[in-house]
């Protein structure tokens, strides 16, 4: 398996020269999700209901940027988008993880952790595999960490430094620094695959 530097340094190559239009990405579904916030806030707790509906396909559409992007294929607008066409794979697997987690939360934080990091990667898993159950997908998550979960935990606290110092950039960094922990994270989940049962991802993971 890769270091987190090399992990850290894929990522880099990939994302350079395309922040821009990951940051226009991220920009688009920022402003339509607080737009839907807005247009249902008539409705108590409408804001969350817009949150609940739209975040997962926005997630998986995310996901499948990074995961195009590992795979040399340059980010384009529509991708914005993608996650829409597996809406309901994406809304099952973000409330079953969720789910899960919090069960496993209420016996103390440790467990709660310990399973987040099980379960990490089944979203990534159904955005790569359109209509895969969410059950199944938690359950690949789970073979894949094996093994995994510290290197997955501490790989994430690697990045505390930077955001530290993006909190004294007003956030400016983090135009920066969320492809680039993003396309770091993808990187881990592509290390991982070949030792795990998933099914063989497309070279470029469409809307198709």
């Amino acid at each position: 398996m890769k270091t987190r530097a090399e992990l850290k340094a894929m990522a880099k190559e990939q994302i350079k020269g395309k922040i821009g239009i990951l940051f226009v990405i991220t920009l688009i579904i920022v402003a339509i999700s607080f737009a839907a916030g807005l247009v249902l806030s008539f409705i108590p707790g409408g804001g969350l209901i817009a949150t609940i509906i739209i975040t997962p396909a926005f997630t998986i559409s995310l996901l499948r940027v990074y995961l195009n992007l590992a795979n040399g294929v340059n980010p384009e607008v529509k991708d914005t988008f993608s996650g829409f066409d597996d809406f309901w794979s994406a809304f099952k697997v973000t409330f079953l993880v969720g789910l899960f987690t919090f069960l496993w939360s209420l016996l103390f934080i440790v467990p709660g952790i310990i399973k987040a990091c099980s379960y990490s990667q089944a979203t990534l898993i159904v955005a790569e595999n359109k209509g895969m159950s969410a059950l199944k997908a938690i359950n690949l998550s789970k073979a894949m960490m094996e093994g995994h979960k510290m290197d997955y935990f501490i790989l994430g606290l690697s990045f505390i430094g930077w955001e530290i110092v993006s909190a004294f950039t007003f956030g400016l960094l983090y135009i920066w620094l969320m492809p680039y922990m993003q396309a770091t994270l993808i990187n881990f989940y592509n290390d991982l695959k070949p030792a795990a049962p998933v099914a063989a991802e497309p070279e470029t993971v469409t809307a198709e």
